[in-house]
């Protein structure tokens, strides 16, 4: 059975909603380009290369976010690539602030793993949280 970059894309999600990161690295390929865009400095924020710099990034957004709700609400599907929009909000730590952003996130899919992500979102409303106190 063929898979689809969209069903890929969507076993990512539930493999993060699930909190399984081995299950998300499974579903990546080993030279996995991964860029987390933004206009403040958060550890997060930037591109990482490979399974082990995914593994910490997925460590650095558990350190830094308390995400409470996530969700993706439309995939949009090429041959090839997957682009997202969708929702979230969290508790920034520190800070305990709460932010609720749109985002987007656009997959590359290569014999059915992801060998490329871009994220964006709206790091000031981020900013915003991590000074409350």
């Amino acid at each position: 059975m063929t898979t689809t970059p969209t069903q890929v894309v969507q076993s990512m999600y539930a493999a993060f909603g699930r909190g399984d990161v081995e299950g998300l690295l499974g579903l990546c390929t080993n030279d996995v380009d991964w860029t987390m865009l933004g206009s403040i400095d958060l550890p997060y924020i930037g591109q990482f290369q490979g399974q082990q710099a995914l593994l910490r990034w997925f460590g650095l957004v558990a350190e830094f976010d308390d995400i409470q709700a996530f969700e993706p609400r439309e995939f949009f599907a090429g041959a090839d690539h997957v682009t997202v929009l969708g929702w979230e909000r969290t508790r920034a730590k520190p800070g305990q602030g709460v932010f609720e952003t749109p985002w987007v996130h656009l997959f590359s899919v290569r014999d059915g793993k992801v060998a490329r992500f871009v994220g964006m979102y709206d790091t000031a409303a981020v900013e915003v949280a991590r000074r409350k106190a």
